[in-house]
């Protein structure tokens, strides 16, 4: 019986040990809804109103850039939550809750706080981004996708992806497509230049995609069907992992070549090789459901939850 003990022992204490902890955490005044990347700085959308400014070096919030809270159905203003950011040349995209459902959508260039989308524009956005300095793309709940003209507040192009009710979007590097995931399982590539599709992804996730991620041609998908699917648009190749729990997030290294999404009850966090499929290791730390992975290089990672906390990741 003492050898059994023994055993059960050194196995749980091999396996604790080959989960990765934290190197480092940053800590938001809110639960994080989004990451963001840009001239090392580190930006968190939080549900508190506010997208916190880390500087990455110091692990410290240099700026807090807030929008004003909103009336609640009685009256009471709250919180206005952001849903999700974007920076481009120094300027910083906020989405938001606004009043009756709908969202907004402002644009902070270090001095001045402008909004461009109200909640009278009646939009139920879910995610916005810059595709240049003058253009948002805008993924609606509806399934709907806009491109904006900022300075003309008038829609370029309007594209249904489908019928089915939005999760994510993600854009490749030069911003000239982008991958539309839903809770039918399917993904759509379109032209953000014209709105034009120009391709469908379908037949690996059978159920709600909760997020996607575009990186040097490869995509990934975090699926509620417990597959992480992982497509080649260059060689047209997909294969999926089958995981014990729903995966709520994924996230993919510059080169592609590396996917990381959470893998079980505890919030773990699998990084595994694209190519060979090989799993590198487990990272964990993460007290709450997973909200966002981002790489940093091919090395190091940050993975936010809906708590306050950021943590990072070095790839030993």
């Amino acid at each position: 019986m003492k050898f059994v003990l023994s055993l059960l022992l050194s196995v749980y204490s091999l396996f604790a040990l080959s989960i990765q902890a934290p190197s480092a955490h940053y800590e938001a005044f809110g639960g994080v809804n989004d990451l963001v990347l840009n001239d090392n700085k580190l930006y968190a959308a939080t549900s508190s109103g506010e997208v916190d400014v880390f500087d990455v070096q110091t692990k410290k919030i240099i700026e807090r850039i807030k929008v004003e809270k909103i009336p609640d159905f009685m009256g009471d203003l709250v919180y206005s939550k952001i849903f999700s950011v974007d920076v481009l040349h120094g300027k910083v995209l906020l989405l938001s809750q606004a009043q009756q459902g709908y969202a907004r959508a402002h644009i902070y260039d270090g001095k001045e706080m402008k909004q461009i989308i109200s909640y009278q524009d009646y939009l139920s956005i879910a995610k916005a981004k810059f595709i240049d300095d003058n253009t948002l793309l805008l993924a609606l709940l509806s399934g709907d996708i806009i491109s904006y003209d900022i300075k003309k507040h008038k829609q370029n192009w309007l594209s249904q992806s489908s019928g089915a009710k939005f999760s994510d979007f993600a854009l490749d590097e030069k911003k000239e497509k982008v991958v539309i995931a839903d809770e039918s399982g399917d993904l759509h590539i379109y032209n953000t230049q014209d709105g034009t599709l120009f391709k469908t992804l379908s037949g690996k996730n059978l159920d709600n995609v909760f997020q996607v991620d575009y990186k040097n041609s490869i995509i990934a998908t975090a699926g509620q069907d417990r597959r992480m699917v992982i497509y080649n648009t260059k060689t047209h190749s997909a294969y999926y992992k089958s995981n014990k729990f729903i995966i709520y997030s994924v996230g993919l290294s510059p080169s592609g070549k590396r996917v990381a999404f959470s893998s079980d009850e505890n919030n773990n966090i699998t990084l595994l090789n694209t190519q060979t499929k090989a799993v590198i290791g487990t990272y964990g730390g993460n007290t709450m459901t997973l909200t966002h992975i981002l790489f940093i290089d091919e090395k190091k990672f940050f993975a936010s939850n809906n708590g306050k906390v950021i943590n990072f990741y070095n790839i030993k």
